[in-house]
């Protein structure tokens, strides 16, 4: 091809390359601009909330600086409820674990197993249903008749809560994969194990970090019910209660802040990663 022919396209690369930076930079301006404003809007609002209930009530009402000036003590060694702050997480994670990595052994399997088998969905479905709408403060009775006042009751009513939907999407999930690729499978040899590994699991992907993301909600937000009608004397849920015989308000703010903070690391830092890696993985990203 002619020289010629090929100085234009040149030319026009050059030329379009700064209006690309300008175009990215705007971008990221933009992505900026907004990442600041999500975090100065609600504490805007809190502010002004905190100004209206002293107005109308003359209640002191902790505002964002007098809760980080808690939360600094509170780091610092402060004791709140004779622990620190960080047993109280601790301890609040903990059980947090164990009710959430119990909901996700049984809840996969039997959802794996559902999905399956049309008889085993028949007979149980229902029952996963009926659990679903449950709502997570009226296991607290049953929790406390089971296993009395403690940290094994607190532990029930997080995996309890978190099972449903872990069960109801990896059914789903495995329900959901094209009939077409497992006769395929088949068509070439494959096997239960085969099928299952190859086939079933990656397919029902989706689905299944879908519902693991769901029952991470439920059990985290039941969690500091429990911590607070059956705990054992520490955790998030438990200081946000003692906070009415205190009057430390400021220290409760301080934990539902960092119930929020840690619940947006886990779902934005942690599981929604995943879930694009892991389906990226296997091949099943979405297009257009």
């Amino acid at each position: 091809m002619p020289e010629a022919h090929l100085r234009p396209t040149a030319q026009a690369s050059a030329s379009a390359a700064p209006v690309l930076r300008l175009a990215r930079r705007r971008v990221s301006g933009i992505g900026i601009l907004t990442a600041v404003a999500s975090v100065l809007i609600p504490l805007a609002l809190w502010w002004g909330l905190a100004a209206i209930v002293m107005h109308l009530r003359q209640v002191a009402f902790p505002t964002p600086y007098e809760t980080a000036l808690r939360l600094l003590e509170l780091v610092r060694g402060r004791l709140l409820n004779d622990f620190t702050i960080y047993q109280h997480v601790a301890d609040s994670l903990q059980r947090w674990a164990l009710g959430f990595g119990l909901a996700v052994g049984v809840g996969v399997s039997s959802g794996l197993l559902l999905g399956w088998s049309r008889l085993f969905e028949r007979l149980s479905m229902p029952t996963v249903t009926a659990l679903q709408l449950v709502p997570g403060l009226a296991w607290i009775p049953v929790a406390i008749l089971l296993f009395g006042i403690g940290e094994r009751a607190t532990v029930f009513m997080i995996a309890i809560t978190a099972l449903a939907p872990i069960v109801i999407n990896t059914t789903a999930g495995v329900k959901g994969v094209n009939e077409l690729f497992i006769r395929a499978a088949r068509m070439m040899g494959a096997d239960d194990r085969t099928l299952f590994t190859r086939v079933l699991l990656p397919g029902s992907l989706p689905h299944l970090l879908s519902g693991l993301r769901v029952g991470f909600a439920n059990g985290w937000r039941v969690l500091v019910a429990g911590e607070m009608i059956v705990g054992t004397g520490t955790g998030l849920g438990y200081s946000i209660i003692q906070s009415r015989w205190t009057l430390d308000y400021a220290g409760a703010f301080v934990c539902i802040a960092l119930i929020c903070l840690i619940g947006l690391l886990a779902e934005r830092g942690v599981l929604l990663p995943l879930e694009r890696k892991t389906i990226e993985r296997w091949g099943l990203a979405r297009t257009g």
